[in-house]
């Protein structure tokens, strides 16, 4: 497997996973092989799972699947830049959303740990810090919880055990 093959497989199926997540896209053209040899291991795990889940004559027409590696990066950075000034908006995101896509970085946390050491302290780690980062400039405290009527995570776990994300909000929220 060449740099950036598995980018340029998805850029020829119908649906571009990297949609409005330029920085995550920049690093998968960059991923060394052995990183992205990972990715795909993990990707046929979780292509496994999906298709466990709907009918005999459904699997087989799945190929890829929905909460691949690459689309759970691109859907953090989404997610980070549509809380960031300058979202032009216009998209219908709804709260609901908001949720799936933390607990997606939930599961970047278990992937990451999953991944060489190469992707860890690579490219992907920085990724990751940095959109991290971002997601905690855009978002303040949210102590009293004020979401979580509409926002919960999909992993029973008590409130002191989520990640910090599940304990923000978003300064400009994105649903409006």
């Amino acid at each position: 497997m060449e740099r950036g093959a598995g980018r340029r497989a998805e850029k020829r199926s119908p649906y571009d996973v990297f949609w409005a997540a330029p920085e995550s896209a920049a690093v998968w053209d960059q991923l060394p092989v052995p990183v992205l040899e990972a990715i795909v291991r993990s990707d046929e795990k979780r292509l496994a799972v999906e298709r466990s889940r709907v009918s005999p004559e459904l699997r087989e027409k799945i190929t890829t699947p929905v909460y691949s590696v690459a689309d759970r990066f691109a859907s953090w950075e989404r997610l980070v830049r549509r809380m960031e000034p300058g979202w032009p908006g216009g998209d219908f995101y709804p709260v609901s959303v908001y949720g799936n896509d933390l607990d997606s970085r939930d599961v970047l946390d278990e992937v990451m740990r999953a991944l060489p050491e190469e992707a860890q302290a690579g490219a992907l780690g920085r990724l990751l810090e940095r959109l991290d980062a971002r997601f905690r400039a855009a978002s303040v405290p949210d102590a009293s919880r004020s979401l979580r009527p509409w926002v919960r995570p999909t992993k029973e776990v008590p409130d002191v055990e989520l990640a910090e994300w599940w304990r923000r909000r978003p300064a400009r929220e994105p649903w409006v």
